[in-house]
């Protein structure tokens, strides 16, 4: 790995945990705007942004998360889980656009993963917190998806690392 690509991730990473600190009380119960989901799209523009977005939601869980060792699991491994699928996707979809949008409904309904979580955890009903998680991940990603769009024309993800 070049130490461009180190750089960009860590600088992504860095910026995924100061925001999610920012809007902490909004980013880990059964109603969630973690708006630093946003950066997800990022591997829509290059995929070895996987890296930073990892060890963004990672740190983030170690440091703020009240259900450390579930978010550990639970948390980290929706985020794997959807950006691997949404990566694999752009082999077959090249519009940036289209890839958002994937990108959006994988991570929505991926959110069955963190309702499985806050059940096991905090008693909370399955259904009833998919619903309200994966709601809220949608909110997030489809508004990041314009923001993150616009900034590519200004940074290009895609030659950053």
């Amino acid at each position: 790995m070049s130490t461009k690509t180190i750089v960009g991730n860590a600088l992504f990473a860095a910026l995924y945990i100061a925001v999610s600190a920012l809007i902490q009380p909004f980013g880990f119960t059964n109603i969630q705007f973690r708006i630093s989901e946003m950066f997800n799209h990022l591997v829509v523009f290059n995929k070895k942004f996987i890296y930073g977005i990892i060890l963004g939601v990672f740190l983030t869980n170690l440091f703020f998360s009240p259900l450390l060792a579930y978010d550990l699991v639970f948390g980290v491994g929706q985020s794997l889980l959807a950006l691997s699928i949404t990566i694999f996707s752009a082999r077959f979809v090249k519009s940036i656009v289209a890839r958002m949008v994937i990108n959006t409904l994988v991570f929505t309904f991926t959110m069955f993963l963190i309702a499985i979580e806050l059940q096991l955890a905090m008693d909370f009903p399955f259904f009833a917190t998919w619903l309200t998680t994966a709601i809220g991940e949608f909110v997030v990603m489809f508004v990041g998806m314009p923001i993150m769009y616009a900034l590519n024309k200004r940074v290009r993800f895609d030659k950053l690392v």
